[in-house]
């Protein structure tokens, strides 16, 4: 028996709670299976858009404390839940790494998951203290971890089936020469920030020593908030050049040089309080102006989206709080929730990006009807066009405000909206069944 907790609460009674745990304890099931039809939609609403999408790329960490830590895995050194709601108990800690890539449009309208893996270590690998010991150059790409950047690359530009229209979205960890190489077979496109000083031109000095050399192109003014949520403004200075960049050199025989773009965009002056601004970039993609580069800094900087949709599989869905014991299990359940999380996110997305379509695009009709007759309107929402007036109404019910100066609803009144609804919803299909 998997225990009690967060399942058999969702679950409301054991009898459905133990079909669950069937379901979840499926040999014949998969987390691939479960997000087939989520995929095969992901291409559909590819295909209905226009110009490039961005496929943004990242790595996360679920943990958890088990008295068996081995019939899940090792994820790393990561902090569990249970210790950041402040308990002492020493326990195992285990967990599971998942790998997601999530298609969104330029202007950040996110489409849905083009691509995901998971997987746990038998046991944790310092790579610090063994960088030492072992040349990393030399060990094949697909003997390491980070070859989850190609395999979701190559799966994600197969679902989609327009590679030309594909930006591969990816943060320091995606610096990898393997994986800029894997984008040219099928002809799609990259843009990472970059960590390594690699060589460049005929071979003899660093991509750093020819950027030195380039003047300031443009001024560009970003506003984004740091890591407690306080707003900033910095004025960033844009250089860029293309260059010819080689591979490390045990790879220059398998590997030839790429002709590729570099962009440095970094903070004019010094921050008081905080670190200065300095993102450095690398892409296929031809950059001939300062608006092109200011596009492509634009389009790195929804990167974070990402982050936030892995926030809510957390936050939202308290992944983490599950107590099921298997790893196999588990990503069945997280690959259930990501589904979850991907329809919150994009409701809060739709809202700032087309508030005024039809409420029907986005929620169905008792999602209109039952908070328009629950909540009254708001100042705010009887100014909203009409898809932000029902999601307004949907926030309130999560105690959104809805005050004329507030934002717009973020994911967290967005999620708990929902989920109150979801009891709401109960309650009126049960009532009407008993007046008959």
């Amino acid at each position: 028996m998997e225990g009690y907790g967060a399942d058999q609460l969702a679950c409301q009674d054991w009898a459905n709670t133990k079909a669950a745990y069937r379901f979840m304890n499926n040999d014949r099931i998969s987390e691939q299976d479960i997000l087939s039809g989520h995929f095969q939609a992901t291409g559909q609403r590819f295909c209905a858009t226009d110009g490039p999408i961005l496929v943004l790329q990242d790595t996360t960490t679920f943990s958890y404390e088990r008295e068996c830590p081995e019939l899940i895995g090792y994820a790393g050194s990561a902090i569990t839940s249970a210790q950041r709601r402040g308990r002492q108990k020493p326990s195992s800690q285990c967990g599971i790494l998942m790998h997601s890539s999530l298609a969104v449009t330029t202007q950040g309208l996110p489409l849905r998951l083009a691509a995901i893996k998971f997987w746990s270590r038998k046991e944790f690998k310092d790579t610090a203290s063994r960088r030492s010991k072992v040349n990393f150059t030399r060990i094949p790409i697909e003997q390491k971890e980070s070859f989850r950047w190609i395999e979701n690359l190559r799966q994600s530009t197969t679902r989609l089936g327009e590679p030309d229209r594909c930006v591969q979205v990816g943060d320091r960890e995606s610096d990898i020469f393997e994986l800029f190489d894997a984008a040219c077979e099928p002809g799609t496109h990259f843009l990472v920030r970059t960590c390594t000083n690699r060589l460049s031109g005929d071979g003899r000095h660093t991509v750093a020593d020819e950027m030195s050399e380039v003047r300031v192109k443009g001024l560009h003014r970003i506003e984004f908030r740091d890591a407690k949520g306080s707003p900033h403004q910095a004025l960033l200075e844009i250089r860029y050049r293309r260059l010819t960049v080689w591979p490390p050199l045990a790879k220059q025989r398998y590997y030839p040089a790429l002709e590729l773009t570099v962009i440095h965009a970094t903070e004019r002056g010094e921050p008081v309080g905080r670190k200065r601004v300095e993102w450095k970039l690398l892409t296929d993609l031809p950059v001939n102006s300062r608006v092109e580069a200011i596009e492509k800094i634009d389009w790195y900087a929804m990167r974070w989206k990402i982050e936030t949709f892995h926030k809510s599989l957390k936050s939202g869905c308290k992944a983490e709080e599950s107590q099921l014991r298997t790893a196999s299990r588990l990503t069945n359940l997280i690959a259930i929730f990501c589904v979850l999380a991907w329809r919150v996110f994009w409701l809060t997305e739709i809202n700032r990006s087309a508030p005024e379509s039809l409420p029907e695009v986005a929620l169905t009709a008792t999602e209109v009807t039952l908070p328009d007759q629950l909540v009254k309107d708001s100042a705010r929402a009887v100014q909203a066009p009409p898809l932000s007036r029902s999601l307004i109404k949907l926030a309130q019910l999560g105690d959104y405000l809805a005050r004329v100066n507030d934002p717009p609803p973020g994911n967290k009144v967005i999620w708990r909206g929902m989920h109150r609804l979801v009891d709401i919803q109960i309650g009126y299909r049960l009532g009407r069944e008993n007046s008959g």
